[in-house]
Protein backbone atom coordinates (compact mmCIF):
# COMPACT_ATOMS: atom_id res chain seq x y z
CA UNK A 1 0.00 0.00 0.00
CA UNK A 2 2.84 2.67 1.00
CA UNK A 3 4.49 1.66 -2.38
CA UNK A 4 1.25 2.65 -4.64
CA UNK A 5 1.26 5.74 -2.47
CA UNK A 6 4.72 6.25 -3.19
CA UNK A 7 3.98 5.50 -6.75
CA UNK A 8 1.43 7.87 -7.41
CA UNK A 9 3.07 10.68 -5.20
CA UNK A 10 6.13 10.17 -7.78
CA UNK A 11 3.34 10.27 -10.70
CA UNK A 12 1.50 13.24 -9.49
CA UNK A 13 5.29 15.53 -9.05
CA UNK A 14 6.06 14.13 -12.77
CA UNK A 15 2.57 15.74 -14.01
CA UNK A 16 3.26 19.42 -11.80
CA UNK A 17 7.01 19.34 -13.88
CA UNK A 18 5.49 18.21 -17.21
CA UNK A 19 2.94 21.26 -17.04
CA UNK A 20 5.01 23.60 -15.13
CA UNK A 21 7.77 23.10 -18.43
CA UNK A 22 5.20 23.29 -20.95
CA UNK A 23 3.84 26.81 -19.02
CA UNK A 24 8.00 27.89 -19.29
CA UNK A 25 8.25 26.77 -22.93
CA UNK A 26 5.17 28.06 -24.36
CA UNK A 27 6.36 31.54 -23.15
CA UNK A 28 10.06 30.69 -24.03
CA UNK A 29 11.27 32.31 -28.26
CA UNK A 30 12.51 28.80 -29.74
CA UNK A 31 12.54 30.00 -32.83
CA UNK A 32 15.62 29.43 -35.76
CA UNK A 33 14.54 33.01 -37.18
CA UNK A 34 12.11 35.32 -38.36
CA UNK A 35 10.11 35.00 -41.80
CA UNK A 36 9.80 31.31 -41.51
CA UNK A 37 6.18 30.70 -41.55
CA UNK A 38 4.86 27.14 -40.55
CA UNK A 39 8.52 25.94 -40.18
CA UNK A 40 9.09 28.01 -37.53
CA UNK A 41 5.79 27.25 -35.53
CA UNK A 42 6.61 23.40 -36.05
CA UNK A 43 9.58 23.86 -34.45
CA UNK A 44 8.62 26.17 -31.54
CA UNK A 45 6.35 22.76 -30.95
CA UNK A 46 8.94 20.58 -30.94
CA UNK A 47 11.44 22.37 -28.48
CA UNK A 48 7.80 22.99 -26.01
CA UNK A 49 7.45 19.52 -26.36
CA UNK A 50 11.31 18.04 -25.59
CA UNK A 51 11.17 20.49 -22.75
CA UNK A 52 8.34 18.90 -21.36
CA UNK A 53 9.72 15.19 -21.75
CA UNK A 54 12.97 16.17 -20.88
CA UNK A 55 11.53 17.87 -17.69
CA UNK A 56 9.98 14.86 -16.44
CA UNK A 57 12.88 12.67 -17.84
CA UNK A 58 15.04 14.34 -15.31
CA UNK A 59 12.77 13.92 -12.61
CA UNK A 60 12.23 10.53 -12.70
CA UNK A 61 15.88 9.77 -13.21
CA UNK A 62 16.46 11.77 -9.99
CA UNK A 63 14.32 9.48 -8.56
CA UNK A 64 16.23 6.61 -10.00
CA UNK A 65 19.63 7.81 -9.30
CA UNK A 66 18.26 8.11 -5.48
CA UNK A 67 16.41 4.55 -5.61
CA UNK A 68 19.97 3.36 -6.90
CA UNK A 69 22.18 5.12 -4.66
CA UNK A 70 20.51 3.53 -1.29
CA UNK A 71 20.43 0.30 -2.77
CA UNK A 72 24.44 0.50 -3.62
CA UNK A 73 24.82 1.71 0.47
CA UNK A 74 23.35 -1.11 1.39
CA UNK A 75 25.14 -3.85 -0.73
CA UNK A 76 28.31 -2.36 -1.86
CA UNK A 77 27.89 -4.23 -5.65
CA UNK A 78 29.79 -3.21 -8.04
CA UNK A 79 26.77 -3.83 -10.10
CA UNK A 80 24.86 -1.13 -8.01
CA UNK A 81 27.45 1.26 -8.75
CA UNK A 82 26.76 0.54 -12.19
CA UNK A 83 23.40 1.44 -12.01
CA UNK A 84 24.10 4.80 -10.10
CA UNK A 85 26.66 6.09 -12.52
CA UNK A 86 24.24 4.96 -15.46
CA UNK A 87 21.10 6.77 -14.26
CA UNK A 88 23.14 9.78 -13.60
CA UNK A 89 24.81 9.89 -16.60
CA UNK A 90 21.44 9.84 -17.87
CA UNK A 91 19.95 12.36 -15.72
CA UNK A 92 22.81 14.60 -17.73
CA UNK A 93 21.65 13.74 -20.74
CA UNK A 94 18.27 14.96 -20.01
CA UNK A 95 19.28 18.43 -18.48
CA UNK A 96 21.98 19.03 -20.45
CA UNK A 97 19.30 18.36 -24.17
CA UNK A 98 16.65 20.28 -22.48
CA UNK A 99 15.87 23.32 -24.50
CA UNK A 100 14.69 25.48 -21.49
CA UNK A 101 18.59 25.03 -20.09
CA UNK A 102 19.90 25.92 -23.77
CA UNK A 103 17.44 28.99 -23.80
CA UNK A 104 18.82 29.61 -19.92
CA UNK A 105 22.76 29.69 -20.91
CA UNK A 106 22.12 31.87 -23.78
CA UNK A 107 21.74 30.40 -26.87
CA UNK A 108 18.92 29.40 -28.96
CA UNK A 109 16.79 25.79 -28.13
CA UNK A 110 17.60 25.08 -32.03
CA UNK A 111 21.10 26.47 -32.15
CA UNK A 112 24.17 24.14 -31.34
CA UNK A 113 26.16 25.94 -28.87
CA UNK A 114 28.29 23.54 -26.26
CA UNK A 115 25.18 21.89 -25.96
CA UNK A 116 25.12 20.01 -29.40
CA UNK A 117 27.60 17.17 -28.38
CA UNK A 118 27.03 17.32 -24.16
CA UNK A 119 23.90 15.17 -24.72
CA UNK A 120 25.84 12.27 -27.01
CA UNK A 121 28.80 12.67 -24.58
CA UNK A 122 26.50 11.41 -21.70
CA UNK A 123 25.13 8.98 -23.63
CA UNK A 124 28.19 7.27 -24.10
CA UNK A 125 29.14 7.54 -20.78
CA UNK A 126 25.80 6.03 -19.79
CA UNK A 127 26.49 3.14 -22.96
CA UNK A 128 30.28 2.32 -21.42
CA UNK A 129 28.65 1.69 -18.32
CA UNK A 130 26.37 -0.55 -19.44
CA UNK A 131 28.40 -2.82 -21.49
CA UNK A 132 31.10 -2.30 -18.35
CA UNK A 133 28.31 -3.71 -15.39
CA UNK A 134 27.09 -6.52 -18.48
CA UNK A 135 30.53 -8.00 -18.73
Amino acid sequence: MKENRSLTGIIAVALIIGVSAYLIAIQGNYTMGHGMGQHQNDLAIYYTFKAVLASVNAFLLIVLSSIYWKVYRDTELEFSLGLVIFSVALLMYSIVSNPLLVSVAGYRASGLGPFAMLPDLFTCIASFTLLYISR
